[in-house]
């Protein structure tokens, strides 16, 4: 069909421009609380895994919202639900801005990840379904360009701004960017041109979500994306705690300055994405992994530049990872696009709730080489797995066209 969205047209910058900065407001909720871990243990007392589980709710939250988003992916309006779910979520600032406990602060962050899953599993879709199939890759890689910038916003301006005043103020900034941003994304998204909205019984839900479970190469991948996003969590999570101990003593804004180096997520998501169009996914897919890998064990070492050129590898992977994954499934899931893309994002943040708390453990146990290790045993598995799926790349680039 010719009514694709095409590269270098005006619908395709409008429709680019609104899902950036969509995924801008939305990540910058998801994440905005992760430089805080550290200053949730001072003010109220907890330990790192009970501190993180600021991150590990709304990640949770996000899992469960992926599943029920699975059952009803195909009559779900993509434009209305992208538009609720992050305007949604910003309303949940307000609570946690004025509270002053950390009871209230979970309740919300975990209302907050069940709104905000709505936008990443939509707009994965949305891309899979409106633009050019030769460009899907492409743009799933700009898309993701926009969660490592809404990640590094948020997180340098919650730092900085906790710094200066008080991380009541820095997230109560989070929240009104996300009203901003919601209003602009009504605006200059393209209304769905290949999705009409079908009811389906029970039973035939039930059925698509098995088939995609079901195909070796999807689950796979959905495993993979698991143990990436969990390690991921795990290493920015808890890099605060021995960086702002001796012998390095940074302060918040300096650690919340590490997240700069999403700005290479940017581009590693971008241009791996191209590179996934024109070789394959598998292969970038191992190397990614393989990177993550490299990069984690790099932060072992005791020299500050080193531990910081860890990180920066280790960020490279983990975006060009997820470009790779979810890429991937767009491609080879045999059923409905959206419910494929949710129950992506449901073993996805999982991951992120299980291996992200759960490194919080060996970081009390073990200190910063716990954190490591088990991150290192995780990634060595996926990039075990990504290896046995590299007989399947000819199958998908077969169905892909």
């Amino acid at each position: 069909m010719n009514d694709y969205i095409q590269k270098g047209t005006g619908q395709f910058w409008r429709a680019i421009s609104a899902l950036f900065l969509g995924t801008l407001a939305s990540f910058g909720i998801i994440y905005c609380t992760q430089p805080l871990i550290p200053v949730f243990s001072r003010e109220f007392h907890l330990t790192p895994a009970t501190a993180s589980l600021a991150m590990s709710f709304t990640s949770g939250g996000m899992a469960i919202s992926m599943f029920a988003i699975a059952c009803m992916a195909d009559y779900l309006n993509r434009k209305l639900t992208m538009v609720i779910s992050f305007l949604g979520a910003a309303l949940f600032m307000i609570p946690i801005v004025y509270g002053n406990d950390f009871t209230t602060i979970l309740v919300c962050r975990a209302a907050q990840g069940i709104l905000v899953a709505g936008f990443p599993a939509i707009a994965m879709a949305y891309i899979n379904e409106e633009f050019a199939p030769e460009i899907r890759g492409l743009v799933i890689g700009i898309y993701i360009s926009g969660t490592s910038i809404g990640g590094l916003c948020s997180r340098l301006l919650v730092s900085t701004v906790t710094d200066y005043f008080t991380w009541h103020i820095a997230l109560a900034c989070v929240g009104v960017l996300g009203f901003l941003i919601s209003g602009w994304f009504c605006l200059a998204i393209p209304k769905s041109q290949h999705f009409f909205s079908q009811r389906h019984s029970l039973r035939t839900i039930a059925g698509d979500l098995l088939e995609n479970l079901q195909d070796q190469t999807i689950i796979r991948l959905y495993i993979i994306a698991f143990a990436f996003m969990g390690c991921f969590m795990a290493i920015y999570n808890y890099i605060g705690y021995p960086l702002m101990a001796p012998p390095y003593n940074l302060s918040q804004t300096a650690v919340g300055g590490l997240f700069t180096l999403y700005l290479i997520g940017t581009f590693s998501s971008t241009f791996m994405g191209g590179m996934c169009d024109k070789y394959g996914n598998a292969k970038i897919l191992s190397l990614s992994i393989f990177l993550m890998l490299c990069g984690a064990l790099i932060t072992l070492l005791p020299l500050l530049t080193l531990k910081i050129i860890g990180l920066a590898i280790f960020t490279f992977g983990f975006f060009a990872s997820h470009s790779s994954a979810c890429s991937w499934v767009g491609k080879a899931c045999p059923g409905d696009k959206a419910r494929a893309a949710s129950l992506y994002l449901l073993f996805y943040y999982i991951g992120a709730s299980v291996i992200g708390t759960s490194g919080g453990i060996f970081l009390s146990e073990y200190g910063w080489p716990g954190v490591v290790f088990i991150v290192g045993v995780i990634l060595s598995v996926a990039l075990a797995l990504s290896h046995v799926l590299w007989p399947a790349k000819a199958a998908v680039l077969s169905q892909s066209h």
